[in-house]
């Protein structure tokens, strides 16, 4: 796979060694167990899979090149880059500008933007409304487009069954970047539809079935639908696909539910297109890394990440269904041995936790983070931890133990 040339500052010398060994020792990617790091008194064990992906570190690159060629441009991002606010502040430091919010409220006017100007497209994807509008300008987006190949993987791939008919389903958050570009291309070619969850496949299950009746769908899914979309025609022949960044067993279990109940419905085969593949495999990897890194006894989680992050907040959540679970940004949110700043992902705040750490020793804690966190930041974790738990060892000590 290709490399990336990525700032140094976000490489981590420590779990450069580790990813570089279990590489090595695992070139088809068949072992899902974590790594162990053991400092004496506290063991970390580290995910599989965990940290920037393709798609994150192919858009880091196109944004950093960007502003390195082009010095006295004025250079914008359409949204946020990634989900990740160490990186968004790194990019505005180099004198990129926001032109939207990560909900899509307007922070400058489009009218401001000149055709000398350059704007890029995030890893998320953009609309093609949005895009005509750049292109009315006079804006080339082209070499500044740092869309994740695995987004345009599921664009093209809606784009093929909605040609061949089928209405697309999209599994994902309504309001996510990603999820309203997906929506837009899906859209252009036939009728779409967003769900988030399985209830709300339950819902439209309903509908498929009729045992509901057509009118009560526009209610139930209002701002989900494409224009003209007919729950009586349009719910027939179908397709699921995702947004990437979801829980890669939730959308293959919503495609399977759908498709009995469709199944059910018309007892045809060809109602229902196949889209297994467009799961994305970093977010795959990195969702099955956890579950192996779960087999592991421990005291704790943590897991390190932006908030706003859809793929680590399922990563939060597998671990929360088996051991105390704490989900960070920086390092600086574990204040001390008994005070930890972490997300809660049910009351959507920041809270404060007391007496975080265990007393005994060793400790065993499980570390995994989101595909938009740098690697330098789940290092600072380990050495925060190292710090407030007196551990025997340095992280300098147990990389030597990686080297090749």
């Amino acid at each position: 796979m290709k490399s990336f040339d990525v700032p140094l500052f976000y490489r981590s010398p420590l779990i450069s060694a580790v990813k570089r060994k279990r590489k090595e020792q695992d070139k088809m990617k068949k072992d899902f167990s974590p790594t162990l790091l053991d400092f004496g008194n506290i063991k970390i064990w580290l995910a599989r899979h965990f940290g920037f992906c393709y798609g994150v570190e192919n858009a880091i690159e196109i944004a950093f090149r960007t502003v390195a060629q082009h010095p006295g441009k004025r250079i914008f991002l359409l949204s946020e880059m990634i989900h990740n606010p160490q990186v968004n502040t790194d990019l505005q430091s180099h004198g990129i500008r926001f032109l939207q919010d990560t909900h899509g409220k307007q922070l400058i006017p489009f009218e401001t933007l000149t055709a000398d100007d350059i704007v890029l497209i995030p890893a998320f994807g953009t609309t093609l409304s949005i895009e005509a509008r750049l292109k009315a300008i006079g804006i080339k987006t082209e070499p500044y487009n740092t869309t994740c190949p695995f987004v345009e993987k599921v664009w093209n791939r809606s784009e093929a069954i909605a040609k061949k008919n089928f209405t697309v389903i999209i599994h994902g958050k309504p309001g996510h970047e990603e999820t309203r570009a997906t929506f837009s291309h899906a859209a252009a070619n036939g009728p779409a539809l967003v769900i988030k969850d399985m209830e709300e496949a339950k819902l439209l299950a309903q509908f498929i079935s009729e045992d509901h009746p057509p009118a009560a769908f526009f209610n139930t899914f209002s701002g989900q639908y494409s224009d003209g979309f007919d729950p009586q025609k349009d719910l027939q022949r179908i397709g699921v696909v995702n947004q990437t960044t979801m829980l890669a067993s939730d959308t293959q279990a919503i495609a399977d539910f759908l498709k009995n109940k469709v199944l059910e419905r018309y007892n045809q085969e060809n109602q229902v297109a196949d889209t297994r593949d467009t799961l994305c495999y970093a977010t795959l990897d990195n969702q099955t890394a956890v579950t192996g890194m779960l087999q592991t006894k421990a005291d704790l989680a943590l897991v390190v990440g932006g908030y706003n992050s859809s793929n680590t907040s399922h990563l939060v959540e597998l671990c929360e269904e088996k051991l105390p679970t704490y989900f960070i940004s920086h390092a600086d949110k574990i204040i001390s041995e008994k005070e930890i700043r972490h997300f809660d992902l049910h009351t959507h705040q920041e809270k404060t936790s007391h007496s975080f750490l265990p007393a005994k020793r060793p400790l065993d804690i499980l570390i995994t983070s989101g595909a938009s966190c740098p690697d330098a930041m789940v290092e600072a974790v380990i050495e925060k931890l190292l710090v407030i738990g007196k551990a025997a060892l340095s992280t300098e000590s147990v990389a030597d133990q990686f080297a090749l």
